[in-house]
């Protein structure tokens, strides 16, 4: 208990330095470009601080809304498409056919700019909430696919021929070596797409969505110098909510694989 302590406070305390010290020299920076340098727009690009957490307390209600509104839909669209890269990748590395046939279309898929095709998929959907959806699916598949697929391939092949050996069938081969051999991976590509998924479904609301945070944004970028704390508000709820999706494929990566050496006592045995 008190190793564990002494590990927490090891790691909190310098977080909570840097953290104060860069507020600190934010503020500082802040006061000077309004102040002494008299930068035209001043707070537009580097506002106070303390104004800018104000603004987050006043209309909490508001961005706890319109942030659960973009979670949402970010959320349903990151669960399909991180079940489409799995299956991808398990029938990639199944066949070698499979492979060959899919793996080029799904690379050149992520050629196509995200800025540049969720207005399209807007424009032919016609619904807010699907296109949040089918552009956070979409931007999820992939990195999901990718590490899940490294991760299948990933088995000892020591291991592998044990199996082979006592006539195990395929798919106990995969429940019971590839699978878990796979589960570093795949959080891997989990927790990379969490973040996409959330930035995608902003981009949706960017488009002229009805509701969530992205709507909220934009709202007070048109209005200009007098809404500029709400706008960075919104920039800040935008990034933790991108951070809480990570956080999240974190703690669901500790409940599901405690046995990797990052979970473990110091790194060291189970």
């Amino acid at each position: 208990m008190k190793l564990n302590r002494a590990l927490m406070r090891s790691r909190v305390l310098p977080l909570l330095v840097w953290i104060c010290g860069l507020l600190v020299l934010w503020e500082a920076v802040s006061w000077w470009l309004l102040h002494v340098a008299k930068t035209p727009l001043a707070q537009s690009k580097l506002p106070y601080v303390h104004e800018v957490a104000l603004t987050l307390w006043q209309y909490s209600g508001t961005l706890l809304r319109e942030g659960g509104a973009t979670f949402g839909n970010a959320g349903v669209g990151f669960l399909i498409g991180a079940l489409s890269g799995v299956l991808l990748a398990v029938l990639m590395s199944l066949s070698r056919t499979i492979e060959q046939l899919a793996f080029p279309y799904a690379v050149a898929s992520q050629m196509i700019p995200i800025l540049g095709l969720a207005p399209i998929i807007y424009g032919i959907v016609r619904d807010e909430q699907m296109s949040r959806i089918i552009i956070s699916g979409y931007i999820t598949f992939f990195p999901v696919a990718l590490n899940m697929l490294r991760g299948l391939r990933s088995v000892d092949p020591s291991a592998l021929e044990l199996m082979h050996s006592y006539a195990a069938k395929p798919w106990a081969v995969y429940w019971k070596l590839r699978f878990p051999a796979a589960l570093p991976g795949l959080f891997s590509g989990l927790k990379i797409a969490a973040t996409l998924a959330v930035t995608g479904a902003i981009l949706v609301e960017l488009m002229g969505a009805q509701r969530g945070i992205g709507v909220i944004m934009l709202r007070n970028l048109y209005y200009g110098p007098s809404h500029t704390y709400m706008f960075w508000s919104t920039v800040l709820v935008g990034a933790l909510l991108g951070m809480a999706s990570y956080w999240l494929m974190s703690l669901v990566e500790r409940l599901v694989a405690p046995w990797q050496p990052e979970f473990r006592p110091q790194g060291g045995s189970r």
